[in-house]
């Protein structure tokens, strides 16, 4: 039996800012206010699993301990079938600099590999999100999404974070960070997860 969400309240386990805000903007209309980690001066666990399901786990239940609120935490990636599915679980380590995260090497990186085996068009990928709601007792629930489509170069518009300016959706002509945000959240991985997220808010 599916445990529901009660409260009014939601730590969302991400030191992202676009992350949050897409959260938030997804949760707004349960009249759930969020709260993200950053706020809240968490630091960020080591996320030492191989899987989505495991680091977002890692996520959620460290900052529900830290804090006694229901957290929530995503874990979420770009698979590029060419690439065997790299960078997957370690998209955000494809990014990391001593600077900070730099996607656009990230990205820049992705598509020289994928030109460095001739891979064919299209580059097929799909992003995956792994959402886990963690209580305070330990309990919690996962819910996955996913959206097919491909990585394209070069790299498209300026809305968006991550990987969102060479993917591009199956079914569009543009890329993520080309679509306005209320199009994109209708459509990607972290919306297909936050549907079945929702049994848990009464949706």
């Amino acid at each position: 039996m599916m445990r529901r969400f009660t409260g009014d309240r939601l730590l969302v386990a991400t030191h992202n800012a676009g992350k949050l805000e897409e959260m938030a903007a997804l949760l707004a209309p349960f009249g759930i206010a969020c709260v993200g980690a950053a706020e809240m001066r968490l630091p960020e666990p080591a996320e030492t699993e191989t899987t989505f399901i495991g680091n977002a786990r890692i996520k959620a239940h460290a900052a529900a301990k830290a804090t006694g609120l229901p957290a929530l935490a995503d874990d979420s990636g770009i698979e590029v079938e060419a690439l065997g599915g790299a960078p997957g679980v370690y998209t955000a380590d494809w990014a990391e600099t001593p600077q900070g995260r730099d996607f656009v090497m990230a990205m820049t990186r992705t598509w020289a590999e994928l030109e460095a085996i001739n891979a064919p068009l299209p580059r097929r990928a799909r992003f995956r999100s792994t959402l886990v709601l963690a209580w305070p007792d330990g309990h919690d629930e996962v819910f996955e999404g996913k959206v097919e489509g491909q990585v394209i170069w070069p790299m498209r518009g300026a809305q968006g974070h991550g990987y969102d300016p060479m993917f591009q959706p199956e079914g569009f002509d543009i890329t993520f960070a080309q679509m306005e945000p209320a199009q994109k959240n209708v459509i990607s991985h972290r919306a297909d997860a936050f549907r079945k997220l929702m049994a848990c808010f009464g949706g």
